[in-house]
């Protein structure tokens, strides 16, 4: 057992886990007692794995994975907080900034060419839930795999923030409860997107909007733990820049959801770096300026 050293990405989702489960009891969620459950069998689970593994070397890749999976039940959980009274008001805000960007050129920009540009979008929001999986495996081909935990936990962490504040704005998509601005070009991809959403989303709240964050920490975890290679940062940036675009005109989520999830992932960004700093110093190593 001595031998046993939890990850990052582990300690991190313990404590989310516990953090939901305290946010649901202290807003008397029905589903908190469901909550505190999950919580202690993520923390078992998480634990049983990292013993394993320490026993089983080859099962450290389930390690590297497993985050992932867990991310999604925290998805998932969130649903739980769904029922919250909405904030009509602020929708009502975010629905007329939305307004004026799109009527102000956005939208005529987009769909000048067709479906192309639209197809374009429709592919980098599906693209979204793979965030994670491509952090992984690009490290794998990189062969810095001991730098996985490390930029995982970044991008863990910029996802988590936005699903740590749904409790506190319940809200819905704006393609639900407003008929205009809306995207005038269907395409096979936003159908399939739709579909996805309609079937598999949560209806917690779109503030802030998670998709944005995590895409834009993946962003940062490569800036962080990948020297040179500025092909692949610069095509994660776009990427990101792009997601963001999506979900305002796709009315996934309104332009202020997309602009508080850049902010989340540069305050993730920041705690990791903060993070790292006070490791150094108890670790008793020089931090740098």
């Amino acid at each position: 057992m001595a031998r046993i050293r939890w990850r990052a990405t582990e300690l991190l989702l313990v404590g989310y886990f516990g953090y939901s489960a305290t946010v649901a009891q202290a807003m008397g969620i029905e589903r908190a007692p469901e909550a505190w459950a999950l919580f202690a069998l993520v923390a078992v689970v998480l634990f049983l794995v990292a013993c394993a593994a320490c026993r089983w070397p080859q099962l450290a890749a389930v390690r590297d994975f497993l985050p992932l999976a867990l991310l999604l039940t925290a998805y998932r959980e969130m649903d739980w907080f769904s029922g919250q009274p909405r904030l009509t008001g602020l929708e009502r805000l975010w629905n007329c900034w939305d307004k004026t960007l799109l009527a102000g050129g956005l939208q005529r920009a987009i769909e000048a060419a067709g479906i192309v540009v639209p197809s374009y979008l429709e592919t980098c929001y599906l693209l979204v839930y793979a965030v994670g999986p491509f952090t992984v495996v690009a490290f794998y081909v990189m062969r810095r795999r001991r730098h996985i935990d490390r930029a995982l936990f970044l991008v863990l962490l910029g996802t988590l923030m936005s699903y740590a504040l749904f409790p506190f704005f319940p809200s819905d998509p704006p393609r639900r409860i407003f008929a205009l601005p809306a995207p005038t070009v269907m395409t096979p991809l936003r159908a399939l997107n739709l579909w996805i959403v309609n079937g598999a989303g949560i209806s917690s709240s779109v503030f802030p909007s998670a998709h944005v964050s995590g895409a834009f920490a993946a962003v940062w975890a490569m800036l962080e733990n990948v020297r040179g290679r500025k092909g692949l940062k610069w095509g994660v940036l776009i990427y990101s820049v792009s997601v963001a675009v999506a979900t305002v005109y796709g009315r996934y989520h309104y332009a202020a959801d997309a602009a508080a999830g850049i902010g989340i992932s540069l305050a993730a960004w920041v705690l990791f770096i903060l993070l790292g700093r006070l490791r150094r110093r108890l670790r008793g190593l020089p931090v740098s300026p």
